[in-house]
């Protein structure tokens, strides 16, 4: 067995999967990483009349909690700088157990790009900027019954939960804290800015969040502005 570094347990702040979104979204076929976010638009479309489908999400948020906290008596912190430590500064990227947050990852394609956001903490907020190296493939963490992310109603012939790996590209210029990207985002909603929807504010508790190339652009802009 290849032993896997204890600092990579989970990326955490998931809501608990309920049934009702377990029923809504269906399993995707084998090799394709695509279902799962074709079922979630529809799922939106049909909830918002179809405004969601003029969206395009090609860049992510990733939370990640810096701070240690055992969960099932194991060390669930992550932080940047444990990322920059791993071999080629690469890790995958598991325990999601959320379904939304699941088809987000499995919708995640090479190349593309995220915020490494530090959650769950003193004070949250981006700290960086890493690629999706790997797409969607099952995360082996659902199988092992010494992992917090456990599942045993997972099936390895139908695996219910799946990661992604991910690489360290850059930290960001300076740390932009959570609470300047609300501001931003109460003031777009007023005026119809870049982050009048972002889902960190709409749906806080997802570990795993879309992003537009609007609110990419403009959260990345935040770096070269003085803290206020």
């Amino acid at each position: 067995d290849k032993k896997e570094p204890d600092a990579k347990i989970a990326k955490t702040e998931e809501e608990t999967p309920d049934k009702e979104e377990e029923e809504k979204s269906t399993k995707p076929p084998a090799g394709s990483s695509k279902s799962g976010w074709k079922n979630w638009k529809k799922t939106k479309e049909s909830d918002s009349g179809g405004e969601e489908s003029k969206i395009t999400y090609c860049h992510w948020l990733l939370k990640s909690e810096p701070e240690s906290r055992l969960e099932k008596g194991v060390d669930v912190k992550f932080s940047i700088d444990d990322l920059k430590a791993q071999p080629n500064q690469t890790t995958f990227w598991d325990g999601v157990r959320n379904y939304q947050a699941r088809n987000f990852l499995r919708a995640m394609k090479l190349g593309q790009q995220a915020f490494f956001y530090h959650s769950n903490c003193k004070e949250p907020g981006i700290v960086g900027i890493v690629k999706i190296v790997k797409e969607a493939y099952p995360d082996h963490t659902q199988f092992d019954q010494k992992d917090p992310h456990y599942d045993s109603s997972s099936r390895k012939e139908n695996p219910k939960w799946s990661m992604v790996d991910v690489q360290f590209v850059r930290m960001t210029k300076r740390f932009i804290p959570l609470s300047e990207i609300k501001a931003h985002h109460l003031a777009h909603k007023a005026d119809g800015g870049p982050l009048k929807n972002m889902m960190l504010f709409t749906r806080q508790r997802l570990s795993i969040q879309p992003l537009t190339q609007e609110e990419f652009d403009f959260v990345l802009s935040l770096e070269e502005e003085k803290p206020h």
